[in-house]
């Protein structure tokens, strides 16, 4: 993976000191890609980008150049490439020559050939930015589920792109501000984002499945990829059947690397399941023992609360099909005063207030993993697109014209500063993104009741809350140069399983029953039929205290931006209660409580660190 960066304005010839500029945009993403920082520049384009090596030490370094026909083509590439070596053996019988085994000079060939129809012919997950040398114009794209970022700010007649957030602030010519939309992202939405948005005033991201033209007085955006509605017309065996041959397929594609691979193991169904199939293949290829990562906290063992959406510990279960599977496993386990230290490297690493401990806890386990491993494969979108969620099964939820999983905005809008509550309105932001959603979705005929609002359900997963947490583990894990990669999130697993009707999703009864089914055999039976639990939180009464005086401390000093947002008394009384006075979880199912206490605390030190202005 890598951090790319850039800057194109037609107006405007871009010499050594516009170079110096994206050089410094880029070294903002030295994280992203610590193996070397390069730029390129042509008239009035800039390219900045950082590397981090996994395929191809010596052929794969960037921006990369070729010349076809006598006109130059330049990438700026951020991805991987899981179908490399078919794309690049279809090129070659049109008579493309590489230099190279990398993926890079395959999809920069790709464009080349292809066009703008690159995009449809890739397998992986990938932002990039070509500038055609032949007709003056830049093209930029992003992978179908927007594993990887790109942000892009317009300036005067040109353009700013970024992996990242901080990219595009280190500009001098942008500022970090807020303007009434972006408030209402930040306080009726976040963490998650309306698709497109960047929340800063200018600040936009590329959607997911998009990709934009630019050339002179011309800024071309369309989309390139959607699911399909079609009735599914498979057996359950067959079905079954698919999943699993299609899904083992997609683990074994995206375990190539040159640098040493691992997965993350939590001992539920998603994470054994990878891991399973992975340890299939590192022995077929002559390896044995893979290295395998999971995460604990500090005695949660005494403190652990069972609950409906958390009703046991990994622990066990990681130790179970670590054994079972013959993996090399290690358990980090992270201390309360680190997860709290932490929070603001975790904001930084976002360039946004986030998930919390949860985002904390990642960053600090993504170091720990990156000490042994370069590239590890994740669990993340199994229950976005098999169903695995609470709000799946709930009609109330179904039928409700709010996003399920920010059932606290009234209550967010009730800590507002008064001068708020009469200029904005989070309720009605809510929901007028949530309706907007709803007018995407691909409809199938004849389709109606609870089964169309489970449609729709699913689609707001997969472009709403899959998003959010596919950000979580982009940053956290980058943040720490390691590659992290989703084969849940491939796109021909998305789309067979969009279609699999809810009776056969919930076979048997179980969330994710056809999951389930597709893996008989691969896991053991109790494994197999676990019941859901989310990434891990801290439960230590300690880790309450350490949020919660923190919170206060700030807010004693008279200048935080808090109190310019939210109401003082509520403020206060929240810090009192240490976050019981707010009963609803802030976002999702377990961000509640000291959740909501270090999130304040993640938003106040994001206003004093990146001087955001209102």
């Amino acid at each position: 993976m890598c951090g790319v960066t850039g800057w194109i304005d037609f107006t405007l010839p871009l010499n050594e000191q516009e170079r110096k500029i994206v050089l410094n945009m880029a070294n903002t993403l030295g994280k992203r890609g610590p193996d070397a920082t390069t730029t390129w520049t042509t008239d009035h384009v800039v390219f900045g980008h950082t590397r981090l090596i996994v395929v191809d030490p010596t052929g794969g370094g960037q921006p990369m150049t070729r010349k076809v026909n006598g006109h130059t083509y330049t990438i700026c590439y951020n991805g991987e490439l899981y179908n490399t070596e078919e794309v690049r053996n279809k090129l070659k019988e049109f008579g493309y020559q590489f230099q190279s085994h990398s993926d890079t000079e395959v999809l920069l060939f790709s464009y080349i050939h292809w066009g703008e129809g690159c995009v449809k012919k890739l397998n992986g997950i990938f932002a990039f930015a070509i500038w055609n040398g032949k007709k003056e114009q830049l093209f930029l794209a992003r992978d179908r589920l927007g594993v990887k970022p790109l942000f892009m700010y317009r300036l005067g007649e040109g353009l700013l792109f970024s992996s990242e957030i901080k990219g595009i602030l280190a500009h001098p010519s942008v500022q970090a501000k807020l303007d009434e939309e972006g408030l209402q992202e930040l306080l009726a939405l976040s963490p998650s984002r309306t698709p497109g948005h960047g929340i800063f005033k200018g600040m936009e991201e590329l959607k997911a499945a998009h990709w934009m033209r630019v050339s002179k007085g011309e800024f071309e955006c369309r989309r390139y990829w959607q699911v399909q509605s079609a009735p599914h017309t498979e057996s359950v065996e067959d079905t079954a059947t698919h999943i699993k041959e299609l899904f083992k397929d997609t683990v074994e594609r995206q375990l190539v690397a040159d640098v040493p691979v691992c997965t993350f193991l939590s001992g539920g169904l998603d994470s054994s399941a990878i891991t399973a199939f992975a340890t299939e293949y590192e022995a077929r290829q002559g390896r044995s023992h893979l290295k395998t990562f999971s995460i604990d906290y500090e005695d949660n063992e005494m403190y652990f609360i069972e609950s409906a959406f958390q009703p046991n510990q990994d622990a066990p279960w990681v130790k179970k099909v670590s054994k079972a599977f013959g993996t090399d496993h290690y358990r980090a386990v992270i201390d309360q005063q680190k997860l709290v230290y932490l929070l603001k490297d975790a904001m930084k690493a976002r360039d946004l207030p986030g998930m919390a401990d949860i985002d904390s806890s990642l960053l600090w386990f993504c170091g720990k993993v990156r000490d042994h491993a370069t590239v590890g494969l994740s669990g993340e979108c199994a229950d976005e697109i098999f169903g695995g969620y609470p709000w799946f099964h709930d009609p109330k939820k179904l039928y409700s014209d709010v996003f399920p999983w920010m059932n606290s905005v009234t209550e967010r809008e009730g800590l507002l500063h008064t001068k708020w509550k009469k200029r904005i309105s989070l309720n009605k932001y809510a929901k007028l993104r949530y309706a907007e959603t709803l007018t995407e979705v691909p409809r199938l005929e004849g389709e109606s009741g609870i089964a169309a609002k489970r449609r729709e359900m699913f689609y707001a997963n997969m472009i709403w809350f899959m998003p959010t947490l596919l950000e979580r583990k982009d940053r956290m894990s980058m943040a720490k140069s390691l590659e992290v990669r989703v084969p849940f999130a491939d796109h021909r697993l998305v789309e067979y399983v969009w279609n699999i009707p809810w009776e056969m999703k919930m076979l048997g009864g179980r969330e994710k029953g056809i999951l389930r089914k597709a893996l008989e055999g691969v896991l053991p039976e109790d494994v197999l039929y676990r019941k859901k639990s989310p990434y891990p939180k801290t439960h230590h009464p300690i880790y309450t205290k350490l949020v919660t005086t923190a919170l206060k401390n700030r807010l004693e000093k008279k200048e935080s931006q808090l109190y310019d947002i939210f109401d003082y008394e509520k403020l206060q009384y929240l810090v009192e209660s240490e976050g019981a006075s707010f009963q609803t979880p802030y976002f999702g199912q377990l961000m509640s409580g000291p959740q909501l206490i270090a999130y304040l605390l993640q938003l106040d030190m994001w206003f004093e660190e990146y001087n955001v202005e209102i």
